[in-house]
């Protein structure tokens, strides 16, 4: 359970909720006060003084990452997801490829999730170096855990070795599109992959996640003619949250896309978006 997080909701009958009710359906709405979340046992004063508190302290451990990325000549990408998208997929074929374009870069993963190493096995399989980071009952990566998992990769000693030519950091973060939106890891740029499988109202349910983001690749393509997905009013939905956000549609299994991902990925002075939107505040898609 992680309070910060939002990612469960008040009881009815605690006392100390803020919940907004609509009149005419009956639904509630836990998030609408000013820590927008709601925690048993926690008002929302001390709610927003914790996230503040935590969050805060992340931040610094997410500007120390970032320096010592940079030290290293690391440019990382944090990929998020719910379970299932294809990240692990995704990045196992952008080895490969790079092997065949950047065959002097050096690549590296860390992975997280609750248990099992099974995904970082997987990476290691393609030759790249990875560290499984487990968070137990945690919902996501933290700057701590990725500054732990980057200090056991060769990544973290080759500069110092005279190879500090420039080097490719993955973290693939814990499956969930609620909570990793909050947390700094010292990333150069968040990315969400949404897998056609999912639905194309994933940015609206979810709208913090795709806030956040630089770039939404819109994986599993291969399968739109099997499924009911429609790419461009989910590229819309996605736009309403967050105007500039990127998208790329890459099929990791069948290769479409992967070289304009790689091309992304490779590219220089990549920006992350600025202050996320409010999601209630409409805007018109492009």
């Amino acid at each position: 359970m992680c309070v910060i997080c939002g990612c469960h909701a008040e009881p009815a009958g605690s006392g100390v909720s803020r919940v907004a009710v609509d009149p005419s359906t009956g639904d509630l709405h836990y998030g609408a006060g000013v820590a927008l979340m709601s925690t048993p046992g926690i008002g929302a004063a001390r709610a927003v003084q914790i996230e503040a508190d935590v969050l805060g302290e992340n931040k610094r451990l997410a500007r120390r990452n970032r320096a010592h990325f940079a030290a290293h000549g690391v440019t990382a990408f944090n990929l998020l997801s719910s379970p299932g998208s294809g990240k692990t997929t995704l990045l196992c074929a952008s080895i490969e490829a790079l092997k065949a374009r950047k065959p002097l870069l050096r690549v590296a993963v860390i992975e997280g999730d609750q248990q099992t190493r099974l995904d970082a096995d997987r990476i290691r399989a393609t030759g790249a170096p990875a560290i499984q980071v487990n968070t137990g009952r945690g919902c996501h990566l933290d700057a701590q855990m990725v500054g732990d998992a980057f200090a056991k990769l060769d990544l973290h000693h080759a500069a110092h070795h005279g190879h500090g030519a420039g080097a490719l950091l993955f973290i693939e973060n814990v499956g969930n599109l609620v909570c990793p939106a909050l947390w700094d890891l010292g990333e150069r740029a968040k990315v969400v992959v949404l897998s056609v499988t999912e639905g194309e109202d994933k940015p609206l349910k979810y709208p913090d996640m795709f806030a956040v983001a630089t770039l939404m690749v819109i994986n599993k393509i291969d399968l739109l003619p099997h499924v009911d997905f429609d790419v461009p009013r989910c590229i819309a939905y996605a736009r309403r949250v967050n105007p500039g956000i990127q998208v790329l549609l890459v099929s990791a299994t069948r290769g479409d896309g992967l070289n304009a991902w790689l091309d992304w990925v490779l590219a220089p002075g990549i920006e992350p978006p600025g202050p996320a939107p409010e999601p209630a505040v409409s805007m018109s898609s492009a």
